[in-house]
């Protein structure tokens, strides 16, 4: 295969699941329902999602709004996204957006292990965070390879010339 194709799947396969990501933030109470069914109490998981819902629930009763924060935190990913169709396109101009991606998912491991501590979050669910970071890394580790391969051959093609 050649490399702007596996570069174009790969941005694709990323910017699918951004937008699922996100999608996944507009539902949470349904979510927490069902998982909480998944894992029973009194399993470590089972009780952290229980009490993750009976926060959720609570919260919603009493201060609805605060529930926007995950309508806009679906929108971030939308968003974010959106941004990838630019390498889609022109993946060698649009390298910075490639290089971005691979520093915020760089970022989310300090972030989460960090905030997620201040705020109660389970080193456990903390880490279940962080491998949304490292598997990020991933596709757009492989674009940025391949793109560099597109520039050093395109190189020795104007050397030649």
């Amino acid at each position: 295969m050649k490399n702007r194709t596996i570069i174009r799947r790969w941005i694709l396969f990323f910017i699918v699941a951004l937008v699922i990501s996100g999608a996944t933030a507009i539902p949470v109470e349904s979510e927490l329902n069902f998982l909480t069914r998944v894992f029973p109490l009194g399993t470590g998981i089972g009780d952290w999602l229980d009490r993750v819902l009976t926060g959720f629930t609570v919260t919603k009763t009493h201060y609805p709004f605060l529930a926007y924060g995950y309508d806009w935190l679906a929108f971030a990913h939308f968003v974010l996204a959106v941004l990838f169709i630019g390498p889609l396109k022109d993946p060698i101009r649009n390298k910075w957006v490639i290089e971005f991606g691979l520093i915020a998912c760089v970022l989310v491991i300090p972030y989460a292990m960090i905030a997620g501590s201040f705020r109660g979050i389970p080193l456990g669910w903390r880490l279940i965070d962080c491998s949304f970071g490292a598997a990020g890394l991933v596709p757009l580790g492989i674009v940025l390879k391949k793109i560099k391969r597109i520039e050093s051959s395109a190189q020795q093609q104007s050397h030649e010339d």
